[in-house]
């Protein structure tokens, strides 16, 4: 099993900053894919960001001018930051982690909470 576990999230004032971690454990492909997703009341789920274990990255057109990912010096940890904030981008933000390999499978973080408003 794998474990997901965000954080970073909070209030946030238009035009500023944040940054989002997420933290991995348990039994984790070398092989995998991270990513965030972000969720918006009444919504589903959709991809902000993601990055595969070689370095690949994608980060969604709606944000590609304000988003970075990466992944953190500690090993199966996520980051995302993302500037110029506008109160369109208050969502729940999930850290997803997906792999095909021994330990394969679709993990999902409990999601940490970003609220853009002055």
């Amino acid at each position: 099993q794998v474990q997901l576990v965000e954080s970073g999230g909070g209030l946030v004032q238009p035009g500023g900053s944040v940054r989002l971690s997420c933290a991995a454990s348990g039994s984790i492909d070398s092989q995998n894919i991270m990513s965030w997703y972000r969720q918006f009341p009444g919504k589903e789920r959709e991809l902000v960001a993601a990055i595969q274990s070689g370095g690949l990255k994608i980060i969604v057109n709606t944000v590609k001018d304000r988003a970075t990912i990466s992944r953190g010096d500690a090993e199966n940890t996520l980051i995302l930051q993302m500037v110029s904030l506008e109160p369109a981008d208050t969502a729940l933000y999930y850290c997803n982690l997906k792999s095909a390999g021994m330990y394969g499978g679709d993990y999902w973080g409990q999601g940490t909470q970003v609220t853009v408003s002055s």
